[in-house]
């Protein structure tokens, strides 16, 4: 009999109303289990009971840590955690960055609280349970499963805020067909990194934005009160007002990595523009994000910073898990 592991962190799918002080994360992995498994065996534990919002790169690093352990069982067929969706696609690509098992692990969570007339968590725990344990799914990583498609973690990101299917980007691995899961693809994986040391917690990782108007007064104050990293999320393909190529400049002179990304929900950064572009943030030191988001390329600097990985070696260490 397949077995699946269940680790809850809290979330919409383990909130329930809490009167004028709003939904807050209440119920256990227990709770989440549910029945009609069929020939699936599924244990729950608890590592975590709270809002992802307030969520820090600590209890990123524990999440990732209670997985390998939960793989370190060889009992166990795949690992699904409970997550609530707000940075739900930060500790995903987390722990794909680091997942070095052919067993996947599967994200889910829920838009509706446990306590709402129709809630979709436990479809979403359900699903996500089908996935975790089926073997055509094994080497795919860290994976999402939300509102009946199964997608990679790395590119996927939050696009509405109360849909149903609130995820977009990533690669479809799998969706579901009536109740049979049918895979459609196997994302490209890379060499994984190690687990997050504790230094991962004290990361300083910040995002800057560009926009209309924009000064880098905030870019420069992030690199003097002790940023290793920040992500400038530029406009377009890659792009910013006047002074942040020089701010890029002095960041980098002063030892912090500089990542540059975009605004855009979409597309890659391509450096294409002079006057302060692309081009010249990058002639000033900025390592392109290639196809991360903003939220996802701060995950992968901060953990290269934690493993020690110097200023001048950071932009071929980052190249290298794009």
């Amino acid at each position: 009999m397949a077995h699946v592991q269940l680790l809850g962190t809290g979330g919409t799918i383990a909130s329930r109303g809490n009167g004028a002080g709003g939904s807050v994360a209440t119920d256990t992995a227990a709770d989440l289990i549910g029945t009609g498994y069929g020939a699936l065996g599924v244990t729950a534990r608890d590592v975590l009971t709270t809002g992802s919002y307030r969520l820090g790169l600590q209890d990123l690093r524990t999440i990732a840590e209670h997985v390998r352990e939960a793989l370190a069982d060889p009992g166990t067929d795949g690992v699904v955690v409970t997550h609530g969706t707000d940075t739900l696609e930060e500790t995903a690509f987390l722990l794909d960055l680091v997942h070095d098992d052919d067993r996947a692990v599967v994200l889910t969570g829920a838009q509706k609280a446990a306590d709402s007339p129709d809630p979709d968590g436990p479809r979403n725990v359900g699903e996500a349970v089908l996935a975790a344990a089926d073997a055509r799914l094994r080497g795919t990583g860290a994976l999402i499963s939300f509102d009946g498609t199964v997608r990679s973690a790395r590119g996927a990101r939050k696009a509405h805020t109360t849909a149903s299917s609130p995820f977009r980007g990533g690669v479809e691995v799998a969706h579901m067909a009536g109740t049979e899961l049918v895979v459609t693809a196997a994302p490209a994986r890379r060499e994984p990194l190690p687990l997050p040391p504790a230094a991962f917690d004290d990361v300083r990782a910040e995002i800057v934005t560009a926009y209309p108007g924009a000064t880098p007064d905030l870019f420069d104050f992030a690199v003097r009160s002790g940023a290793e990293v920040v992500v400038l999320a530029g406009s377009g393909v890659g792009n910013a007002g006047p002074g942040f190529a020089e701010a890029v400049g002095r960041a980098v002179d002063a030892g912090c990595a500089v990542v540059l990304s975009t605004r855009a929900p979409w597309g890659p950064v391509v450096p294409l523009y002079g006057n302060g572009g692309g081009t010249d943030l990058v002639a000033a030191g900025a390592i392109p994000s290639g196809d991360l988001n903003p939220f996802q390329a701060r995950i992968l600097a901060a953990l290269l910073v934690s493993l020690g990985i110097a200023p001048d070696r950071m932009p071929e260490a980052f190249r290298t898990h794009l």
